[in-house]
């Protein structure tokens, strides 16, 4: 009995039919891609529909709200963030009806109600990598709408500085027979670059105005508080120096940009410059301008762009990845690879720790995602290079125990005791496993596991739990910083000052570290503007940054 090897390249022939009186050659009218979503995109379709973590594809997102319902319905979107209120507006009118995404920021308390009231079917929430890495193997996606800074006449795409995971979606739908249909915010006779070949390309059309790119990375060092000052000197003095971190990922917060503030002035006073944070994974986050000019850091390799940092980017190739032109070449997929495998520390914030370590960002009201984090934040168990940092802890977490050496990621996680509206940052039982029972799912959300956190520290001080052996100890570690929380005032003190004596539990006072001294004078950079003249006036930082 004869098999039929090319069904879905029929199928796409087909669609191509239906849409080709809408086109000249690949690009459309703007008024007509309505209609071109009608002709291409079938029901059940499973569609990508970027969704990034700062560059959004947001005309296009309107125009699919804009789709007769009873045409295209029921699509399983499949998108790295969920950021606009149209992402969420496709499940309300029944365009849409299940999603696996990794991020939902804005749209986390909305997400949290429509799943509530079983308006969204949430296959999983993913790391980045995972979702990616699912779309070349059982989510790869039918029809994949993306955003690009230009094209040319044949279709080739320019993504600019904020490339993200654009090329990874366009490979993994084109090359299975998928439908690529890309806005962009200009054509040009001839691109700086090609970042996305024509032949991955099916349609353009030229968006009325420019993709929106959030400046999610972009912290107001004025917003940084003393506590956080406090805290960014423990890290610098108790972790950096002491392991010699060399290659890094920070995340998203006031609280890291403190610790990128201090470099300059606190890690030079500790005679660290060429000694720490010189490779970085990460975004060109404007708080890591003063560290980039006082000579700490040598490279970054990027997720994505920031907004107003694209000047002082190309005037700085020798640390930053640009092409030919000048521009910045980010990447998600490789940068959250090189976090995952090529950096020694991750460092980020949680909203809730339990004893165990284990953390997250998902609540009952607000399920928000996580990103990168479960990626940058996990100890790569398929590396087999060492680094100083790496041997280090793998040599604390092994203490004395059998087997051959290896290494181990440090994954510190930054948490103040209190969070806003005095909510306690740790908790006995996580949110997350509260809602994966009102939400019948099989895993609660995690974020990051307890047993890849090397670190804890609040401004009571950093618990090292490669130190700890067993879980006894470990959740006492835990409790020896929770402060004036419910679990820190659970703590049994004879056993956290056995911790501290051991090296475990360390306070300000132990490292040497005068709290008096925990100030913003201690940032190299106090405010925006103070970003700006440290780099020379070639960050452009967004006009809801500047009050001058």
């Amino acid at each position: 009995m004869s098999r039929t090897w090319d069904t879905a390249r029929r199928n796409r022939e087909a669609r191509l039919q239906r849409a080709a009186p809408l086109a000249r050659g690949k690009w459309v009218e703007a008024a007509e891609v309505p209609r071109l979503l009608e002709a291409l995109v079938e029901p059940g379709d499973r569609l990508c529909l970027e969704g990034n973590n700062q560059k959004q594809a947001d005309f296009l997102a309107r125009a699919l709200c804009r789709v007769d319902a009873a045409r295209v319905r029921d699509l399983h979107l499949v998108m790295s963030v969920l950021a606009l209120p149209e992402h969420l507006e496709l499940f309300e009118r029944g365009i849409a009806r299940k999603v696996d995404f990794s991020f939902s920021g804005p749209q986390a308390v909305r997400l949290a109600r429509l799943v509530s009231e079983g308006r969204i079917e949430i296959g999983a929430i993913h790391t980045y990598l995972e979702l990616y890495g699912r779309y070349f193997v059982d989510l790869t996606p039918r029809v994949a709408l993306l955003a690009a800074a230009a094209a040319d006449e044949e279709g080739n795409l320019y993504t600019g500085p904020n490339t993200e995971e654009s090329p990874a979606i366009a490979e993994a739908t084109a090359f299975r027979d998928g439908l690529v249909i890309a806005q962009v915010d200009e054509q040009l006779q001839r691109l700086p670059r090609v970042d996305i070949p024509s032949g991955w390309v099916d349609f353009v059309v030229r968006a009325p105005t420019p993709a929106a790119v959030e400046p999610l990375f972009t912290r107001d060092p004025a917003q940084i508080s003393d506590v956080q000052v406090l805290m960014a000197m423990m890290v610098v003095k108790g972790i950096y120096a002491e392991y010699g971190v060399d290659r890094l990922n920070h995340g998203i917060g006031f609280d890291s940009a403190a610790i990128e503030l201090i470099l300059p002035t606190y890690g030079e006073r500790l005679g660290l410059r060429g000694k720490v944070c010189g490779h970085w994974a990460l975004n060109p986050h404007p708080t890591l301008i003063p560290a980039i000019e006082a000579g700490f850091v040598r490279s970054v390799h990027a997720f994505g762009s920031e907004l107003g940092m694209e000047g002082y980017v190309a005037a700085r190739p020798d640390v930053f990845f640009t092409g030919r032109d000048g521009s910045l070449r980010s990447n998600r997929a490789f940068s959250q690879t090189a976090g995952h495998y090529a950096c020694d520390l991750f460092i980020g914030s949680t909203l809730q720790m339990d004893l165990a370590g284990d953390s997250s960002t998902a609540t009952r009201s607000r399920i928000t995602g996580f990103g990168g984090a479960p990626n940058m934040g996990a100890d790569a168990r398929g590396r087999r290079h060492a680094s100083p940092a790496w041997l280090r802890a793998g040599r604390e977490a092994r203490g004395d125990g059998p087997g051959a050496p290896r290494g181990r990621k440090l994954v510190v996680q930054l948490l103040e005791t209190f969070r806003e509206h005095m909510e306690p940052a740790f908790v006995e039982r996580l949110d997350a496993h509260a809602l994966a029972e009102a939400m019948g799912w099989a895993l609660p959300p995690v974020m990051i596991y307890g047993d890849d956190v090397s670190h804890v520290v609040t401004e009571e001080g950093i618990a090292n739990l490669l130190l700890c052996r067993g879980a006894e100890e470990r959740a006492q570690a835990i409790r020896g910083v929770a402060g004036y929380t419910p679990v820190g005032r659970g703590r049994d003190r004879r056993a956290v000052e056995n911790l501290r004596d051991r090296g475990i539990v360390r306070r300000p006072e132990d490292l040497g570290i005068e709290v008096r001294e925990a100030s913003r004078d201690l940032l190299a950079a106090r405010s925006v503007k103070e970003l700006v003249r440290w780099s020379g006036g070639l960050y452009r930082p967004p006009a809801r940054f500047r009050s001058w």
